[in-house]
């Protein structure tokens, strides 16, 4: 199965250079990189462009910004089998191209995910990155219990590197462009009814940037508070009012 790697990015020309050139080491390497900019106001179209010469990659400017317009027009330029979506702020171990045709090699699955390290330059935030690794698994067993044992439903969140087959993804309608937040919750509750979703026992390096502008017991609270209210039926649109962006 070939892969496409679909990075979206809105002013990310602090650390985007350092992700592509992590992905300049992956053995084997991807089918090719797309990145999808969502209105980008400082350097990061031209970094990505600087890169075309050492990696198969194509830059896209989105129509409008947001997410999850980006990530579903990456998905419909890619070609790969297999779509993996990836935050410019995220580094991946440099097998990232065989842990995702193998896990995707068992039909029963329709959609992966690693667990993530929120790390920052000077020490990783265990505790964040524990409750974000626990919280993939206790979310839906809380909000959709019938989904989690019926179905194997895990709830994924973008720092997770997910990844799923191109067939399940434009099957199930790909992300809601509509949502501003929890976009790829909500894709997992669609990709469930196409298989189960795993958390596999590999690590990704995501940047702490949100929870060092915050502060970690803000950073938390909210975290918290937007899973339960997600989780009760809060609209992605309300809930995005606090998720303000740090960048």
């Amino acid at each position: 199965m070939s892969v496409s790697i679909i990075i979206p990015t809105w002013n990310e020309a602090s650390c985007l250079g350092r992700t592509l050139s992590s992905l300049q080491t992956l053995n084997p390497p991807p089918q090719e990189v797309v990145v999808v900019d969502g209105g980008s106001t400082d350097d990061t179209v031209a970094i990505a462009r600087t890169y075309s010469d050492r990696l198969p990659l194509t830059v896209m400017q989105a129509p409008t910004p947001g997410r999850s317009v980006q990530m579903n027009l990456g998905a419909r330029a890619a070609q790969g089998d297999v779509l993996c979506f990836l935050h410019a702020d995220t580094l991946v171990p440099d097998d990232l191209v065989d842990l995702l045709q193998g896990t995707l090699l068992n039909p029963a699955i329709a959609c992966g995910g690693f667990i993530s390290l929120m790390t920052g330059p000077v020490s990783i935030r265990w505790g964040i990155s524990l409750h974000n690794a626990l919280k993939t698994y206790y979310a839906p067993l809380l909000f959709r219990p019938h989904l989690f044992f019926a179905r194997g439903l895990r709830l994924l969140f973008g720092d997770q590197v997910m990844f799923c087959r191109r067939a399940d993804f434009f099957a199930c309608g790909g992300f809601d462009p509509a949502l501003p937040i929890m976009e790829e919750a909500d894709l997992c509750l669609k990709l469930c009814r196409r298989g189960r979703i795993r958390q596999i026992n590999r690590v990704v390096q995501s940047s702490d940037r949100r929870v060092a502008a915050w502060g970690a017991l803000k950073a938390n609270a909210i975290y918290l508070m937007i899973g339960l209210l997600w989780g009760l039926g809060v609209s992605a649109t309300t809930l995005k009012r606090f998720y303000e962006e740090v960048r």
